[in-house]
């Protein structure tokens, strides 16, 4: 390790001018807050805080019903096929209420996967169809929370509650833009609709985590600069404030959060965290002792900045590291090289530390035998490799462990996003199957053609009489074991089986049509084409390629 520790920026002496100038700030605070440091005293503090956190969370999720909380992707309709034939799995349709709770920032959870509305392809944005009628009527698709912010209902800072009424069929759904949310339109008809009313007979519907973000910096805040523990005390303080802090208010699990699930994952958090104390926070926060305002600025503005990854990094357009996330989403390739170059740019100062100390061949040895386990994993057949943020944090930590500044900013940022990601995430595998990577999207299966085109459909022919048609499975589809069609008709499945058409009879005149065709074997769905389009004016407009 370096010789030498960091002399305090704030307790030393400055020439200025041929004139020597003292500061002692650290010296000064030390001596004021010295009668505070006792350990019975920090005791009986660390019991008012469980206390005092307690009765928080115990504001914060169980003073309204659980049954009563939605989370910020909760819908009254599925996807596709999800709600089966004519949607009759997610009946009914009218004449049902429900008063629910919303969590705080529902404006920031958004679309991992293209979702087909129509026509249209929504994605990487909270998921919101109509609302710019005169009742804000919603199509049964779209994120409860996220509408009931756009419709003023809710606040996106706090959340809030109100009252949701099932209003069933509802033609053209129109667009608009209210409270940061942007909705889009849909202009035929749909079996599930939704309005809102502010009047519900639930209490406590404020959420309080920016309060208890509040809380919990002030107590870290008071741990640096007034109780100041041994620094391995203090260390375990960071790892519990910030691990439920994350698991309780800023980033839960489910709401209200699953406290089974959290305390699962707390235990193996102090393990992995034990090994980074021996890796690298013992040999660099006790080094700042003489020197408590550094040390709090050094590491709880990276560390709070870390903890809180999916606010501090929100506005980054990467969510997941994953080839097809990074080119679908807009700046995503950009937004990861500038985020490579910085990192390059840090780890060549942190090798440069290293190779001062001459412990840069011991280091350089285990990472590159990290490496070639990582490139012998990502090999195995059928698995993806998944480099979590977690696992990020892992692999950098035992590289900070050296007495310099820059060293306790990376250790207090990682240490705050390994627990963001174990906490809010759970410590997934960082092998996945492309099934668990790909979520709700595309299954990479087979596509159906419509034989229905622009150039054989018939304008002339009234609607009541049109038939649309597709081709009957081929020899290659059916040894894949597909045995039958699905058909969605305006988003909604209106039929599942072996037919080779579909009469439009039932649809309704001067309206736009969308068709999507997928396969089927027995109750499993294929992924479904894009949308064929049928315009009032009888044109045909071929669906594009690619699966929806």
């Amino acid at each position: 390790m370096l010789s030498t520790d960091p002399t305090p920026i704030l307790g030393r002496d400055y020439v200025f001018r041929g004139r020597r100038i003292r500061i002692s700030l650290e010296p000064a605070l030390i001596r004021m807050t010295r009668p505070l440091t006792s350990p019975w005293l920090f005791v009986v503090l660390v019991v008012a805080y469980i206390i005092g956190f307690a009765f928080l969370t115990r504001a914060q999720w169980f003073l309204t019903p659980a049954s009563s909380f939605v989370g910020c992707t909760s819908v009254y309709w599925v996807e596709n096929a999800g709600c089966g034939l004519d949607g009759q799995s997610c009946a009914p349709f009218t004449n049902t209420s429900f008063d629910f709770r919303c969590p705080a920032q529902c404006s920031s959870v958004v679309l991992q996967n293209p979702r087909a509305v129509g026509n249209l392809e929504v994605d990487f944005v909270p998921l919101l169809v109509g609302g710019g009628d005169a009742n804000q009527t919603y199509r049964g698709d779209s994120f409860i929370c996220a509408a009931a912010v756009q419709a003023g209902m809710i606040s996106d800072s706090t959340g809030g509650c109100a009252s949701v009424q099932l209003v069933g069929n509802f033609t053209n759904y129109l667009a608009t833009s209210a409270f940061g949310l942007t909705s889009v339109g849909f202009p035929s008809v749909f079996p599930m609709s939704f309005q809102f009313s502010p009047s519900n007979v639930l209490t406590h519907c404020t959420d309080i985590r920016n309060g208890a973000l509040a809380f919990n910096i002030l107590i870290t805040c008071l741990l640096f600069f007034v109780l100041r523990p041994k620094p391995i005390v203090l260390y375990w303080c960071l790892v519990s404030i910030g691990f439920w802090h994350i698991a309780l208010f800023s980033q839960p699990q489910a709401t209200p959060p699953p406290l089974d699930v959290a305390f699962g994952a707390f235990l193996p958090t102090l393990f992995v965290c034990y090994a980074f104390w021996r890796l690298a926070f013992r040999f660099t926060l006790p080094n700042f002792t003489a020197a408590p305002i550094e040390a709090a600025v050094w590491y709880l503005a990276p560390y709070w900045t870390g903890v809180l990854t999916n606010i501090t990094m929100d506005k980054i357009p990467i969510d997941r590291l994953t080839p097809a996330d990074i080119k679908q989403q807009p700046g995503g390739i950009t937004a990861l090289i500038i985020i490579v170059l910085i990192l390059l740019v840090l780890v060549v100062n942190q090798v440069r530390v290293i190779r001062k100390t001459g412990w840069l061949p011991h280091y350089l040895g285990w990472y590159v035998m990290g490496g070639l386990v990582t490139l012998v994993l990502s090999q195995l057949p059928g698995l993806q490799f998944r480099l979590h943020h977690y696992v990020i944090s892992m692999a950098l930590i035992p590289g900070c462990g050296f007495p310099t500044r820059l060293s306790a900013i990376y250790q207090g940022f990682l240490l705050g996003m390994f627990l963001n990601g174990v906490a809010a995430f759970g410590f997934d595998s960082i092998l996945q199957t492309a099934a668990d990577v790909r979520l709700d999207g595309p299954t990479g299966s087979a596509l159906p053609d419509f034989l229905t085109n622009s150039t054989t459909y018939d304008a002339s022919i009234p609607l009541t009489n049109q038939t649309i048609s597709w081709p009957p499975l081929s020899n290659d589809l059916i040894n894949q074991g597909w045995n039958g069609f699905a058909l969605l008709v305006d988003d909604v499945e209106r039929y599942a089986g072996t037919a080779l058409n579909y009469s439009l009879a039932s649809l309704q005149a001067g309206l736009p049509h969308f068709f999507r065709l997928a396969l089927t074997s027995g109750t499993t769905v294929g992924d479904f084409t894009m949308a064929a389009t049928l315009w009032p004016n009888g044109t045909w407009v071929d669906p594009l390629p690619g699966p929806s």
